[in-house]
């Protein structure tokens, strides 16, 4: 008979008297040391606040770590599902279904904090991890410069979140995932010159619960899902090949009723047809063009070049894995000062809107997130914050009258690692106009209007930075007269975002996403949804990118 996680954890309810939760043989234990879960050991079944062998081992870790000096614990058990189906043409190239179940503990003690973690969910093996968190917590303090402070949040807060989904993809039977990616292949296969296709569906559920010694217990359960496909056209002499990606399914946190809804066997014979075209385009003239760019091209230059940079920690150099540092910065400097974009520019974050990868209840500090304003009116006004990075902002707080509080960016990408400040959902808002895509290449006399994201380069404080696309178009008198290829964009962040001189309205509004936002060391993945509208910048240097004879 199979078990429900549930039913697992509630005939463990002995863990109050030092009872065995679950052990695995260090056999069981995958390459990185995090638990790869038996058959039948993670359920659909959520986990709840009613769950009391849970409860019980968070709070032994809790006990462990006050008794043992701690001003402040928290302590995360989650369970992470991850699903992957991959096709190539007309075959199936893998499946892969991979659980991890466990436990990771953090302190804070004389200011500095420690961290450990444990697949071992028993009472001693927690309370061993607990002890070697207050063992590291001490040894960080001696090198380090001030003592972490940390921004209220309210405690005592007990509740359960979420993920807006109507399907739950693991319930989805594998057969079914097939069928439907290979019906999308075929469906690319029939237009003439397409040679490759390749598709998949990626899936994620996370169930954790996160416990403070603030007296906050909360439990989330998080989906996130991600459908694509890649079209190639070969030439017919073989000297050229094009691919198409779909840029335009962005990932996000919904359930299987995202695959459905994205349509990949209706919408795949125009993404064949585009690679098709794009293998006669005429390479692009170098030069300036104003150029517009789709939500699904832009949401990735905002991405680089906006939310990364306005990390607080890479604003004080703290963080400097994946490329770099910050340019906004110092922030006495800049706060309320740096002019980024033209007044048109308005940027926000926040980890609330519905169906988006950074959607949460609550981070990994207990904060629920707000919508906080990152650029107002072009000019950079606000950090990303943890809760710690909150407190280094005080002074600036309490001279434009704001509350000194975290913005919900704390994060880590499993129960095996330590949170740290991530970016939340970092977006453009709209205009105030009912403009298009369509309506604004009317607007165009002489350009390139560009649809999905490419490759792209950016420096070490992401200042000048180079970004390509999938479907590049050449505008004339306000009309598409074919298509460019071999073309990428080159700008110095300000420049680029001062030239912006036209944005579309809400109902253009798209968000564009990543699952493999990565940064720290060890790195981390989150991942994170941009929304953005249509944007048309004036006078942008564009380069060829092609191979010359």
């Amino acid at each position: 008979m199979t078990r429900s996680r549930r039913d697992f954890l509630k005939a463990s309810a002995a863990v109050a008297a030092g009872g065995l939760v679950a052990t695995r043989s260090a056999s069981a234990l995958a390459p990185s040391g995090s638990l790869i879960a038996a058959p039948g050991l993670i359920s659909s079944d959520l986990p709840s606040a009613d769950d009391p062998a849970i409860k019980a081992l968070m709070q032994a870790a809790l006990d462990v770590a006050k008794t043992g000096g701690a001003s402040y614990a928290d302590v995360r058990v989650a369970a992470r599902r991850q699903q992957n189906v991959n096709t190539r043409d007309r075959i199936v190239q893998g499946v892969s279904d991979t659980d991890t179940f466990g436990l990771g503990v953090r302190t804070l003690v004389d200011g500095a904090w420690g961290f450990a973690a444990t697949s071992r969910l028993d009472k001693d093996s927690v309370a061993t991890a607990t002890r070697a968190a207050l063992e590291q917590a001490r040894a960080n303090r001696a090198s380090q410069l001030r003592p972490v402070q940390l921004a209220p949040t309210p405690g005592n807060q007990v509740g359960e979140w979420k993920s807006p989904i109507e399907t739950d993809p693991f319930n989805v039977a594998i057969t079914d995932k097939v069928a439907l990616l290979l019906a999308a292949n075929e469906s690319a296969l029939k237009v003439k010159g397409i040679r490759n296709v390749t598709s998949s569906m990626f899936f994620l559920r996370e169930e954790k619960s996160l416990m403070t010694s603030d007296g906050s217990f909360l439990v989330q359960t998080i989906y996130r899902t991600s459908p694509s496909m890649s079209v190639t056209a070969v030439s017919a002499d073989f000297s050229d090949f094009q691919t198409v990606q779909s840029s335009e399914i962005a990932p996000m946190g919904l359930g299987y009723e995202w695959v459905i809804n994205s349509k990949m066997a209706e919408r795949a014979p125009k993404w064949a047809e585009l690679a098709v075209q794009k293998l006669s385009a005429k390479p692009v003239e170098p030069g300036r063009y104003d150029l517009l760019l789709h939500p699904s091209n832009l949401w990735l230059t905002v991405h680089e070049v906006i939310a990364h940079p306005t990390e607080l920690d890479r604003a004080l150099g703290f963080e400097a894995n994946y490329a770099g540092t910050s340019f906004i910065a110092p922030p006495a400097q800049v706060l309320g000062k740096l002019r980024i974009g033209s007044d048109l520019l308005n940027v926000v974050g926040d980890r609330e809107q519905k169906g988006s990868l950074g959607a949460i209840g609550w981070d990994d500090e207990a904060v629920k997130p707000v919508k906080f304003d990152i650029i107002k009116n072009g000019v950079f006004v606000d950090y990303q914050t943890t809760r710690e990075q909150a407190t280094m902002m005080t002074d600036y707080y309490k001279s434009v009258g704001k509350p000194v509080r975290s913005y919900g960016c704390s994060y880590a990408q499993s129960w095996a690692d330590v949170q740290f400040q991530r970016m939340p959902n970092v977006s453009m808002v709209p205009g105030k106009n009912d403009n298009t895509f369509e309506s604004m290449i009317g607007t165009m006399d002489k350009g390139i209007a560009i649809v999905g994201d490419g490759s792209f380069s950016i420096d070490q404080q992401r200042y000048n930075g180079q970004f390509a696309g999938q479907i590049f178009y050449e505008v004339k008198g306000g009309k598409i007269v074919g298509q460019l290829k071999d073309v990428a964009y080159q700008f110095r962040t300000p420049d680029f975002w001062k030239s912006l001189k036209a944005i579309g309205g809400q109902k253009s509004y798209e968000l564009g996403g990543a699952f493999g936002d990565a940064k720290g060391q060890p790195g981390q993945s989150n991942s994170v949804s941009h929304g953005c509208v249509p944007s048309l910048f004036q006078q942008t240097n564009i380069i060829n990118t092609g191979r010359r004879a």
